[in-house]
C-alpha cells in the first residue's frame, strides 16, 4: 500500500474518531463524506473502512451500520498526534489567575484537580511531592518554651512539616543558637534521603552539653524526614463519570468498577508511575492500563517539576472516547504551571 492510501485512510480514520468524540454515534460512510472533505469517493471510504476494520483499528457495534474507533484506532491516532496544541492565551491566563492565589501547597493541588477538571470534564487526579526527590530549602527551630521546641522544615517542592519536641533539660537562647546552626548547615539543600544520615551524624559529633538536646531534635527530625508522602493523592471531578455513564458498558462492569479503582490510591499510583519525565505527556488506553476495572478508560499523564527535577505526577481519567488533543493540552499546560508555581515558593 502506497503511503498516500495509508495518509488517507489515517485521515478516515481521524474524522472517525473526532466525530465519534462530538457525536457518541458509531459513524457511516455517508455521513463522514458529507461532513469532511476527503477528497474522494462515497465507495473509496467504505473500501478504506472495511480496511481499517479488517485491521482492527474500527469495529461495528451489533446495532449498528456505523463504526467506531477500537483501542487500537485511538492509540494510532494519539501517536499521529505530532505535537501539543497549545491552550488559547484567555485558558493560560485563566489556569494562572485560578493558580496563583493560592496560598499553601494543600491550596494548590486542590486548585489543580479542580481546574484540570473542568477543563477535561474528566477525573483529575495529582499526586503530592514525591519526598525522595525533594531537597531542603529551609530549616527553622522556634523556642516556645525552654523545653518545648517547634521545628518546620520547608522543601523545594513547598511541603512543610511541623514538628513539636519537648526536651528533658532546659535550653537556653545561646544554645539553642547553636543547635539551630549545626542543623541547618547540615541540611541545607540536602536531598530528603540524604538529609536524614546527615542529621543521624550530628546525633554522634554534638558537644557533651548539647548532647540530649541534639539527639531529641535528630530523632524527631529523622522521622519527618523519612516519612513516605509518596501515597497521598488529591482526585476531583469524579461526578464527571457520569455524564459519560454511556460509555462504560454494564457487560464490564458499568460506571462502578471505575470509581471502585480510583478509590484504591495505589492503582492510581501504579497508572501515575509511567510518567516519570515532565514536558512529556503519557496516554494508556484501554488495556493498556492492564487493570481489569479501567479497561473502558483511558490515563493521560504527565509529571510536573522545576529545573528537570519531578516532584510528582498529574493527569486525567476518562473513558477511551475522549477529546484527547484537548486532554493532552490541559494535562501538559496545567503541569507546566503548578512546577512553575510551586518552584517560586
Amino acid at each position: 500500500m502506497s503511503s498516500s492510501t495509508d495518509d488517507r485512510r489515517f485521515e478516515v480514520l481521524r474524522a472517525i474518531v473526532t466525530d465519534y468524540v462530538d457525536t457518541q454515534e458509531p459513524i457511516g460512510s455517508k455521513a463522514l463524506v458529507e461532513r469532511h472533505h476527503l477528497g474522494v469517493s462515497s465507495a473509496t471510504v467504505r473500501n478504506d473502512m472495511a480496511v481499517l476494520e479488517a485491521e482492527g483499528y474500527i469495529a461495528q457495534p451489533h446495532t449498528s451500520s456505523g463504526r467506531v474507533p477500537t483501542d487500537k484506532g485511538y492509540r494510532m491516532f494519539v501517536d499521529r498526534i505530532s505535537e501539543i496544541k497549545p491552550l488559547s492565551a484567555a485558558e493560560r491566563r485563566a489556569i494562572l489567575s485560578v493558580l496563583d492565589n493560592s496560598v499553601d501547597l494543600d491550596d494548590v493541588l486542590r486548585r489543580s484537580v479542580k481546574l484540570l477538571a473542568q477543563l477535561t470534564r474528566q477525573v483529575a487526579v495529582i499526586q503530592y511531592p514525591v519526598l525522595a526527590s525533594a531537597r531542603v530549602r529551609h530549616l527553622e527551630v522556634v523556642s516556645l518554651t525552654s523545653t518545648r521546641l517547634l521545628l518546620v522544615v520547608i522543601t523545594d517542592t513547598g511541603r512543610v512539616e511541623q514538628r513539636m519536641v519537648t526536651l528533658a533539660n532546659e535550653i537556653d537562647d545561646d544554645d539553642l543558637a547553636r543547635v539551630r546552626d549545626m542543623f541547618s548547615s547540615a541540611l541545607d539543600g540536602q536531598r530528603l534521603e540524604d538529609a536524614s544520615a546527615a542529621v543521624a551524624e550530628l546525633a554522634t559529633t554534638a558537644a557533651p552539653e548539647l548532647h540530649e538536646a541534639v539527639v531529641t531534635i535528630a530523632t524527631v527530625l529523622v522521622e519527618t524526614l523519612v516519612e513516605q508522602g509518596e501515597g497521598r493523592l488529591v482526585l476531583g471531578g469524579t461526578s464527571n463519570l457520569a455524564r459519560s455513564a454511556a460509555d462504560f458498558s454494564p457487560m464490564m462492569g458499568g460506571m462502578d468498577i471505575v470509581l471502585d479503582a480510583l478509590e484504591e490510591q495505589v492503582v492510581v499510583l501504579k497508572l501515575l508511575a509511567h510518567t516519570q519525565r515532565t514536558g512529556q505527556v503519557t496516554v494508556q488506553i484501554g488495556e493498556e492500563t492492564n487493570t481489569e476495572n479501567l479497561r473502558n478508560t483511558s490515563v493521560v499523564s504527565t509529571g510536573y517539576g522545576a529545573s528537570g527535577t519531578v516532584f510528582g505526577s498529574v493527569g486525567v481519567v476518562g473513558p477511551t472516547r475522549m477529546d484527547y488533543p484537548g486532554t493532552i493540552a490541559s494535562v501538559a499546560t496545567v503541569a507546566k504551571y503548578v512546577g512553575e508555581i510551586l518552584a517560586e515558593r
